[in-house]
């Protein structure tokens, strides 16, 4: 079934300190193909005219310290290396590899299950300060997973250092607000890109809307879910660094740029991964609409961990099939 559903360009800020700066919405469209049987949604946007489009204005006297200083080609002072270095030397550890394929799990809902039902246990050689890491095979693939690291930076603190520690794939699972309506939740999302209306992406890329994930990655991905039973679409998602400042107004306006859900990691993970040149790929588990409803956040069975298990192999399976 093909459908036309509009992706967006919001806001974008132009204009040296103290010049007057213009702030310019353009709504782009993407024509989108729905696939059934684990298939996903593929979008490619036009961009509108911006003369077509209605203008507001602002004006700035100085640039925000967020945007400020930033040299994006320098090498960082502060490195994940060193820190595990000396963690390791505090907490008397090995050095040991992670595994090659690791992921993120911002609700924690996949370390509590393997807990629960599998009886695994913290990595006792893992030597990050704020988080635990649980190595687990799945379809064969050994993959090492991260509970509870939520939000922009969180996400990136941790993607840093399991990067420095042998990773080489990383797949982030997190749960979002739907805002287009594809289909009833619980489903799942392949983030094509996400926009930047965190902080943590400025940190490693000059400014822009959106960040966008590797469409090599992407690519691999093609045809690897048509063999599970979740639903697995493909798009565009809001990434916020305020989940509770999601106004009426916010939402109306995303979904008429067209962004199919709302979550906290997306866009500064890709924008990590794109400064750095590592592999990520980001889902959204899309399970709410944002409380406006009871009986909301069902994510079914066991929490719905079990096919978010099953996206991750898909995902590692793919993966492995072009990078080896």
């Amino acid at each position: 079934m093909l459908a036309v559903i509009p992706h967006g360009v919001l806001p974008d800020a132009r204009g040296p300190p103290g010049s007057e700066s213009e702030l310019a919405f353009a709504v782009p469209y993407a024509l989108t193909e729905r696939r059934g049987g684990g298939g996903f949604v593929r979008a490619a946007a036009t961009r509108a005219s911006y003369s077509s489009m209605p203008r507001q204005r602002m004006t700035s006297r100085e640039t925000p310290a967020i945007l400020a200083n930033k040299q994006y080609a320098a090498e960082s002072a502060f490195k994940p290396e060193n820190l595990l270095r000396e963690a390791r030397r505090q907490k008397g550890l090995a050095e040991r590899p992670v595994p090659e394929v690791c992921v993120l799990d911002p609700d924690g809902d996949i370390v509590r299950q393997i807990r629960a039902s599998r009886g695994v246990s913290p990595d006792p050689t893992w030597a990050c300060y704020h988080t635990d890491l649980y190595r687990v095979n799945e379809v064969g693939i050994e993959l090492g997973i991260v509970g509870c690291a939520v939000g922009a930076s969180f996400a990136v603190l941790v993607s840093e250092q399991l990067f420095a520690s042998g990773c080489r794939l990383l797949i982030s699972m997190t749960s979002a607000g739907q805002l287009v309506e594809v289909q009833p939740p619980p489903y799942f999302i392949l983030i094509d890109r996400a926009l930047r209306d965190e902080g943590t992406s400025y940190h490693y890329l000059p400014p822009a809307q959106y960040s966008t994930a590797d469409p090599d990655l992407v690519a691999a991905m093609g045809g690897a879910f048509g063999g599970i039973a979740a639903s697995v679409e493909r798009g565009a998602t809001w990434t916020t660094d305020a989940p509770f400042r999601e106004t009426a107004e916010a939402i109306s306006l995303m979904k008429r740029e067209g962004l199919l859900a709302v979550e906290m990691e997306a866009a500064a993970l890709y924008a990590f991964a794109q400064a750095r040149g590592r592999s990520v790929i980001c889902f959204a588990h899309v399970t709410n609409h944002m409380a406006l409803v009871e009986g909301d956040f069902e994510k079914g069975e066991a929490d719905g961990s079990e096919d978010a298990l099953a996206v991750i192999g898909a995902a590692a399976r793919a993966w492995m099939g072009v990078a080896k």
